[in-house]
């Protein structure tokens, strides 16, 4: 059977055909594209991804709208059966809005946009997203993005970090957020929030394809099973 992927589109996301052109290199299936407003996500779906961009032009805080979403009710109902959901920038900020991860992002430190290729720390990597990077790892990924700084209280940071689900840090803190943290898994490892963009570093063209492994290892992983 052909891996089944589904790629969420939010109005303002503009980064939903790069996720696309992302996991349809490494699995050789393009995703279905599914659009906010629809109420059901299609059946038998193996990964979903909701990509970066600026839903409803960050009105309110960024991802708030888009976690009201229709479709997004069906992506918390399949991220409790299980189903991978990877969330990138705009994506991990819808995702913290909806509860589905801890914690949320406010605008960077600096109060500037950042967009430069930045080095991270791979801090987990048993998960299904990261189990093709070594632990302790340096990767370069891209990060674009205005509200990128990741807040927590201090005890759901002692949580988070006591049980693993930190997945990348900032080698260098470009944004402001706690700890350096770049990515979070929820506690089941089947949901990732990241800020940094993956899907732009698989390709020699682009500069760097430290990306590609969170994909590729995603597939495999999701096959093989």
């Amino acid at each position: 059977m052909a891996f089944r992927a589904a790629v969420i589109t939010f109005p303002g996301s503009n980064c939903d055909r790069d996720m696309a052109v992302a996991i349809e290199r490494v699995s050789g299936t393009a995703p279905i594209r599914v659009w906010h407003g629809d109420a059901h996500l299609p059946e038998d779906l193996d990964f979903i991804a909701l990509p970066g961009g600026f839903s409803y032009g960050d009105y309110l805080r960024s991802g708030a709208m888009a976690a009201n979403s229709p479709i997004m009710r069906s992506v918390a109902r399949r991220a409790e059966r299980g189903v991978p959901v990877l969330g990138v920038c705009n994506g991990f900020q819808v995702l913290t809005e909806a509860g589905l991860l801890p914690g949320a992002l406010m605008r960077n430190a600096s109060q500037n946009f950042i967009c430069r290729t930045v080095d991270l720390t791979v801090e987990n990597s048993q998960s299904l997203f990261t189990g093709g990077y070594d632990s302790r790892q340096t990767i370069r990924i891209p990060v674009a993005h205005h509200d990128g700084n990741y807040f927590a209280d201090d005890d759901t940071l002692d949580r988070i970090e006591g049980e693993g689900r930190v997945a990348f840090r900032y080698v260098e803190n470009c944004n402001g957020s706690r700890r350096g943290i770049a990515g979070v898994l929820n506690s089941a490892g089947n949901v990732l929030g990241m800020m940094p963009h993956p899907e732009r570093a698989v390709d020699p063209a682009h500069g760097g394809t430290d990306g590609l492994a969170l994909f590729e290892n995603a597939v495999k992983s999701l096959v093989e099973a």
